[in-house]
């Protein structure tokens, strides 16, 4: 979808980490969509690769110094809420990070005072006007009907989650469950970044012990893929939206 493009493997980067999950190709972006400036991850990095976290939100930092202004972030998550179905997008309006409750947050250690302030506020993390702007194109295209908005948990992975983690997580306000996004979020907001989130729910977590649904990779890549074009749609017309003197790089 980007006109223009210029490629940089992360491999070519000096520092930059490397993907080395199935899927996830391994670099840099740059171009233009919907006549705004913008670059892409293809491929990011998560804990469970074994990476510090510090390590896994570092192209936040390299994105604020290039002058990028709005985050917009994707994951595939498996469903707590019993009323989601594979497939349905949803829109994070909130996370629960349940790493940072141990201590592992990307911002421990000394701040940074380019980037941001020592004890940033996350009640306002995932952008309100941007998650509006969300329901109003899906409701265009068509795409109310499987396009949910909830609550989003992260784990260090990389096991899926057992049934009583599952039920904990439910009970705790979480609609669903991944491994990503949440810290990099942090890191964007303690920079000043305006940040958009959309989970798909891949797959729906199992609940039941009597269940004999196993959660697993393939799924996940499946269903990415069968929603890959109506994605792609939902977030290019949300660009072409953005207000151009305010978020003219994403």
């Amino acid at each position: 979808m980007l006109k223009d493009p210029q490629v940089f493997k992360y491999s070519d980067i000096p520092n930059f980490p490397r993907s080395t999950v199935h899927g996830h190709a391994g670099q840099l972006v740059f171009g233009t969509l919907k006549g705004k400036q913008c670059v892409c991850m293809q491929g990011r990095f998560h804990l469970y690769e074994g990476y510090p976290i510090q390590k896994t939100t570092l192209p936040m930092r390299v994105f604020k110094l290039m002058g990028v202004e709005t985050m917009i972030l994707t994951n595939a998550a498996g469903g707590l809420n019993q009323d989601f179905k594979v497939g349905d997008f949803m829109v994070i309006k909130d996370h629960i990070n349940i790493p940072g409750f141990a201590g592992n947050n990307p911002l421990a250690g000394p701040n940074d005072d380019r980037f941001g302030v020592r004890f940033p506020c996350m009640s306002d993390a995932y952008d309100r006007d941007l998650r509006q702007m969300a329901h109003d194109v899906a409701a265009e295209l068509g795409y109310s009907d499987f396009l949910q908005e909830g609550v989003y948990c992260v784990l260090g992975g990389p096991s899926f989650e057992t049934i009583a983690e599952c039920r904990m997580l439910h009970r705790l306000g979480g609609d669903a469950v991944g491994m990503s996004t949440v810290h990099e979020v942090i890191v964007a907001r303690h920079a000043g970044m305006r940040c958009f989130a959309l989970s798909l729910i891949t797959n729906r977590a199992v609940m039941d012990y009597d269940s004999q649904e196993k959660a697993n990779h393939e799924e996940v890549l499946e269903t990415g893929k069968q929603r890959a074009k109506q994605m792609e749609k939902l977030v290019t017309t949300m660009v072409a939206r953005l207000d151009n003197d305010k978020n003219n790089s994403f």
